[in-house]
């Protein structure tokens, strides 16, 4: 087993590509603390790693608030002894996320605080406890739209998954000689609920589709697999990578319809 002896912890893990990874860690052998803001994701995630024969656990919090980012870092330790993976994944597409002119400050503020402050508060607390076990793993998800623009405007995920991405190349020197690594995992679109809900038109759909050279949206299990290669010590000298899993998407120069 690839993850065995390990403890991660994952936010965002009640659905989409946090869902997927905390059961296929478990299966490579490693202990979950499962973060999520739904408690009924949370508590169905941790059911189904249990009844499998894996080890988990369920901590509720907020990750743009930092009282509920310091209590999961200090729940995995308390719980498991160390936390050796830490999978910032946490993040949301909001429905009104548009251009600079039509996108509210109040969607700009939301999308920030999920996507980048929760993203720094995992680091701020979850840094010192990788510290304290001799090194690890940070995986941060970014998106495709850190280096790419969105053909459909969604301008604050877009920024906010760029300073993900410039956040996670920071952290990836500073920690470099503490057995610490920090990678952006850079999905491209997948077939989601957070997406679905965005991509809400055919016309939205086809706008990226039209993109991808496989031709098709990706699956959060896909995803998963390569958060399992980054948390893994297969990636021992891989750090501080924008690490695309798009279908080619970056790749492409394809014309709009």
């Amino acid at each position: 087993m690839r993850l065995k002896d390990k403890v991660a912890l994952i936010t965002g893990a009640g659905s989409g590509i946090g869902f997927e990874t905390a059961q296929l860690f478990a299966r490579e052998g490693a202990a979950i603390v499962a973060v999520d803001i739904n408690d009924d994701a949370g508590d169905a995630c941790i059911a189904e790693i249990n009844a499998a024969g894996g080890l988990a656990s369920y901590v509720h919090a907020d990750v743009a608030r930092a009282s509920d980012c310091e209590n999961m870092i200090a729940a995995a330790e308390s719980t498991y002894g160390k936390l050796d993976i830490l999978f910032n994944n946490a993040g949301i597409s909001h429905a009104a996320d548009d251009d600079a002119v039509n996108t509210s400050e109040a969607v700009w503020d939301m999308t920030m605080a999920v996507n980048v402050k929760g993203v720094f508060l995992g680091c701020k607390y979850g840094i010192p406890a990788l510290q304290r076990a001799g090194g690890g793993s940070v995986i941060n998800t970014a998106s495709f739209v850190a280096v790419l623009g969105a053909a459909t405007p969604q301008l604050a995920y877009t920024a906010s998954k760029g300073a993900v991405l410039a956040m996670s190349r920071e952290l990836a020197v500073i920690h470099a000689q503490e057995n610490i690594r920090v990678n952006a995992l850079c999905p491209g679109p997948l077939r989601t609920e957070l997406l679905m809900k965005y991509l809400n038109t055919e016309e939205k759909k086809r706008r990226r589709l039209v993109h991808i050279p496989m031709g098709r949206f990706g699956e959060a299990g896909e995803i998963a697999k390569a958060a399992l290669y980054l948390a893994s010590e297969e990636s021992s000298f891989v750090t501080g990578s924008a690490f695309l899993v798009d279908g080619g998407i970056t790749a492409a120069y394809v014309t709009p319809e």
